[in-house]
């Protein structure tokens, strides 16, 4: 069988991509946690001037950050463009050619998004954004593993059973990884990241009341201890759903670290994968913690953000990995031969 054989610099220009797309992300943390989105009024211009014409000398304050980000936004958009359009024109692959062009319009989506967060002034468009942006870095994540030479030269190891077992731990543990990362965007851009200012109990309690009373007293503790803004009954519950799916999505990770490491022993790649998402997931959490602890700083929020992200991406891979050897022991086969269709990621037995 004739084997397509990526090209090893598109699958730099793919890796580059996604690294800037981090990039991205950590800035658009920054944006956040600093409170400064709306530093620019205009778009797509800024202040009336085309946004690369911008002066500099006026690059102050919040509008440092805010433009940053635009400016970065564009770049990535330029990238993914020029990747698309190259996976288009160099890649046999039908189906690498389709998730090219979805990268393509999801990055105009996001883009759009951004824009109309800015004009509209609406916090739920901010939720859209900043959870598309998770998925699109995923997205390019993944087309690096697809035009990575292990995915069509990698050797085959495991059991399908034992794949298969993996790869549904895998996929409970990245729905439970998304989910953390929505809720976070929520609390965001609802003002809620410092809904409870204590941790790891939560005005004293494991799970603090919500009655009207209740509010009303944390409040005013709130105001005259450590001059936090009011909080609502919603607020607190969705900080504490952030807080418990962290221990589920820990439990999750764990258990996929558990089975790689007993049963899949001899997969270097998939020990790898395992033990950086469980260190990223420990990561992730003491980072939550430091983020209450600090009374949200800007940049330890900001890295939590770029963790969370890393941390869906790495499961994505992951996924990918283990999805790709089910595919090849589905075939009976000792080596990677090239899955006609995306089918591969719904693979089974």
């Amino acid at each position: 069988m004739k084997v397509n054989v990526p090209s090893p610099w598109l699958h730099r220009f793919s890796v580059l991509t996604a690294f800037c797309t981090l990039f991205l992300i950590c800035v658009g943390g920054i944006v956040t946690s600093k409170g400064v989105g709306m530093a620019v009024p205009d778009w797509p211009n800024t202040y009336g001037y085309n946004m690369f014409l911008f002066p500099f000398s006026k690059w102050v304050g919040g509008i440092f950050y805010e433009h940053t980000h635009r400016l970065v936004a564009s770049g990535v958009g330029l990238m993914t463009t020029v990747l698309a359009a190259w996976i288009w024109l160099s890649e046999k692959r039908r189906w690498l050619r389709v998730l090219g062009i979805v990268a393509f319009f999801a990055v105009i989506l996001q883009g759009v998004l951004g824009g109309l967060r800015v004009v509209l002034i609406k916090d739920e468009l901010g939720i859209f954004h900043g959870t598309l942006a998770h998925l699109f870095f995923c997205l390019l994540v993944l087309i690096s593993l697809f035009t990575s030479r292990w995915w069509t030269s990698g050797k085959v190891f495991g059991s399908l059973e034992t794949l298969l077992n993996l790869r549904r731990r895998i996929v409970i543990a990245l729905c439970l990884i998304f989910g953390q990362l929505v809720l976070g965007a929520t609390m965001r851009h609802q003002h809620a990241g410092l809904a409870i200012a204590d941790f790891p109990l939560a005005y004293g309690q494991w799970y603090p009341g919500t009655a009207a009373e209740d509010v009303a007293r944390y409040n005013n503790s709130r105001l005259e201890s450590v001059a936090l803004n009011p909080i609502t009954a919603f607020q607190i519950h969705l900080q504490m759903a952030h807080r418990f799916g962290a221990v589920l999505t820990a439990v999750a990770v764990v258990l996929c670290w558990r089975m790689a490491r007993s049963n899949l022993s001899e997969v270097i790649i998939i020990q790898r994968f395992a033990i950086i998402l469980v260190g990223l997931v420990l990561a992730q959490f003491c980072l939550g913690a430091l983020t209450v602890w600090s009374g949200k700083s800007a940049d330890v929020a900001t890295a939590h953000v770029a963790v969370g992200a890393t941390t869906l991406a790495v499961g994505s891979l992951f996924l990918g990995v283990v999805s790709r050897l089910c595919w090849a022991r589905v075939h009976e086969t000792e080596s990677l031969p090239e899955p006609k269709t995306a089918s591969l990621l719904a693979c089974s037995a």
